[in-house]
C-alpha cells in the first residue's frame, strides 16, 4: 500500500529533498544575472545554470504545449506550495494561448513533507498509465483541490476523474516511481532550487514565482534577443 510499506521510502525521499531548503548550494549567486523585477515589485533571484544540468534525459517530466516550441519553461513544484497553486492557472493560460510555448513540470517535494511525496507518486503513476495529457489534467486538479494534498486526497481526485485508482495506487507504490522522484529531487538540489516554484528558462534559474506579467516579459525577451531581458 502507498500508505503502508512504502511509507518509509516516501519519508526518506521527503527528507532528502528537504536538504535543498537548508543548504546554500554552489550555484547561489551574490548578484543576479539579469535585473528582473517580479509583479510584486521585488527583484527575482536568477542565475546561470550549468549547461550539463538539464531535464533532457530526466524521467517523469510532464510535458505540455507545442511540440516545436521557440520557448521552453520548466517548473519545479510541490503539490502543497501555495505559490505553485497561483502559478498553475497562469501557466495553463500560457499553454492554451501561446502556440509556440512548451511547459515541463518536475516534482520538487520540499514543502509538504510525506504528503507532497505521496501526491507526486500518484501523479507519476497517472503519467505512466495514462500519458502526459491526462497527467496534466490531474496536475491541475490537484492544485484546484482545497486542503492538503497527499496520497489519499490524490487517489480520491483520480477516482473523480474516472481513472483506475487501484491500478494507480499499485503503480505509485512501485520502485521505479520512487527512483524517478529521487532523480527529480536530486536535479532540483543540484540546480540550487531551494524554493518552490523554481523555473528553468533559457539556461537561467529563477527562484520563486515572478508573476504572470513578469513571466510574459521574459518570454517576449527570449524571443526578441535570446535572453531573459534585452538591452
Amino acid at each position: 500500500m502507498i500508505f503502508g510499506r512504502r511509507q518509509i521510502l516516501a519519508g526518506a525521499l521527503a527528507g532528502a529533498a528537504g536538504v535543498a531548503i537548508r543548504a546554500q548550494t554552489a550555484l547561489a549567486q551574490t548578484s543576479n544575472l539579469f535585473d528582473l523585477i517580479g509583479d510584486d515589485g521585488k527583484p527575482i533571484v536568477n542565475y546561470r545554470l550549468p549547461a550539463e544540468l538539464s531535464v533532457t534525459d530526466l524521467p517523469g517530466v510532464v510535458w505540455v504545449g507545442s511540440s516545436s516550441p521557440d520557448v521552453i519553461l520548466v517548473e519545479f513544484f510541490d503539490y502543497n506550495c501555495p505559490y505553485c497553486r497561483k502559478a498553475t492557472g497562469d501557466l495553463d493560460t500560457l499553454v492554451a494561448k501561446d502556440k509556440n510555448f512548451r511547459l515541463g513540470l518536475v516534482n520538487n517535494a520540499v514543502v509538504g513533507g510525506v504528503g507532497s511525496v505521496q501526491a507526486a507518486k500518484v501523479q507519476q503513476a497517472v503519467l505512466k498509465l495514462y500519458g502526459p495529457a491526462r497527467a496534466y489534467e490531474f496536475h491541475k486538479a490537484l492544485f484546484a483541490h482545497h486542503g492538503q494534498n497527499d496520497g489519499l486526497s490524490s487517489l480520491d481526485i483520480a477516482k473523480k476523474m474516472k481513472l483506475d485508482a487501484a491500478a494507480i495506487e499499485t503503480n505509485a507504490d512501485a520502485d521505479d516511481v520512487g527512483s524517478v522522484l529521487i532523480k527529480q529531487a536530486k536535479l532540483a538540489q543540484s540546480l540550487g532550487f531551494d524554493a518552490t516554484p523554481s523555473f528553468m528558462l533559457k539556461g537561467v534559474g529563477l527562484l520563486g514565482y515572478p508573476g504572470a506579467k513578469s513571466l510574459h516579459a521574459m518570454i517576449a525577451a527570449v524571443r526578441s534577443c535570446d535572453k531573459l531581458k534585452c538591452g
